[in-house]
């Protein structure tokens, strides 16, 4: 059962389009499955208008396609997909990463700091959920730090979109110790204040966890295939 977007108004659409998406994302809804307007509208307790909206909205990104005689059917994330994901998010991560080392506050260091710090404690007590979690706000913050607004939301997009198969990657076989290292790497070049060092440990962190998922993605079937079926 979906749980209902808790606000109304104007942001009832957009409510409604970021639980679908999530949805999508993160496997509740899998590639090839119909989605049907009057049965969300009635789990989420709403109308078909808004439903149908977000539905649009989500057509105009490539998650779902309206197909003739077969309604709406989630398309997902492709396989090319996440490999471009990756190889764009090693080039523009590191600048990130260059950006965050020349502009970086005490504060977020501190912040970046203890994000590390717990996740060697989880990574120490097999909490990968929770590992993955920190993850996210290790990169959030570089993200802050480079202070570039255009650069954090291209970046915010890209992790949100992979982040299925990021869970996946650092819970694989011993992948969750070495990303430890290669954040305190990041860590420590940002911390240096070294905007080269912190680039090359970005993009071999980015590159290393791409390797790392690549068996996964046709194993685990996480995304559709981006072949024609036979």
């Amino acid at each position: 059962m979906l749980t209902p977007p808790q606000e109304s108004g104007s942001s009832l659409r957009y409510k409604i389009y970021q639980h679908l998406k999530n949805a999508i994302l993160n496997g509740v809804y899998k590639p090839g499955e119909s989605l049907i307007e009057m049965k969300i509208a009635r789990e989420l307790g709403v109308s078909r208008t808004p439903v149908r909206e977000a539905i649009r909205q989500l057509e105009l990104e490539g998650l779902v396609s309206s197909i003739p005689n077969k309604g709406v059917i989630v398309e997902g994330v492709t396989e090319q997909d996440v490999e471009d994901i990756y190889t764009i998010r090693k080039m523009i991560e590191g600048l990130a990463a260059r950006w965050a080392a020349e502009k970086i506050t005490p504060e977020q260091l501190k912040e970046l700091k203890d994000v590390v710090d717990l996740m060697e404690f989880y990574t120490k007590k097999g909490e990968i959920d929770k590992v993955s979690e920190l993850d996210t706000r290790f990169h959030d913050i570089i993200f802050r730090a480079c202070k570039s607004r255009p650069l954090e939301s291209v970046l915010t997009n890209f992790h949100h979109f992979i982040q299925r198969a990021r869970l996946v990657s650092i819970k694989s076989g011993g992948r969750a110790p070495v990303s430890l290292e290669e954040h305190k790497e990041i860590y420590n070049a940002l911390a240096a204040k070294d905007p080269e060092a912190a680039e090359r440990a970005m993009i071999k962190h980015v590159e290393k966890a791409r390797k790392n998922l690549h068996p996964y993605l046709e194993g685990h079937k996480l995304y559709r295939s981006t072949e024609n079926p036979c």
